[in-house]
């Protein structure tokens, strides 16, 4: 999921608001989908600039997952779509609560 900002379907601003964004809106999809992020198995993240964004994944992956979370990958890439900033996949499977996680 990209950074996007649901109230004008724009990309949220640079940084860690729209990082924050991708995961939201990765949560948000999960949750329609009848999962939750406690239901993630595995991430994938590509960024377009390791150096800068990765403290910032780490930083919304800890405040989301409060420490438990699912492996991740984290992938410098070239660019990605709209010269964006970041970009988060994530595997879910069904049959796991936010109880039972914990």
């Amino acid at each position: 999921m990209r950074g996007i900002d649901p109230s004008n379907s724009t990309l949220a601003p640079v940084g860690l608001t729209r990082v924050r964004q991708a995961y939201q809106d990765m949560a948000s999809l999960a949750e329609m989908a009848v999962f939750n992020i406690f239901s993630s198995a595995r991430l994938v993240v590509y960024v377009a600039d390791m150096y800068r964004y990765w403290p910032m994944c780490n930083q919304e992956q800890e405040e989301l997952w409060q420490g438990t979370y699912p492996p991740r990958t984290i992938i410098e890439v070239d660019r990605l779509n709209d010269d964006d900033i970041v970009e988060v996949e994530g595997t879910s499977y069904m049959g796991v609560s936010e109880k039972t996680h914990r």
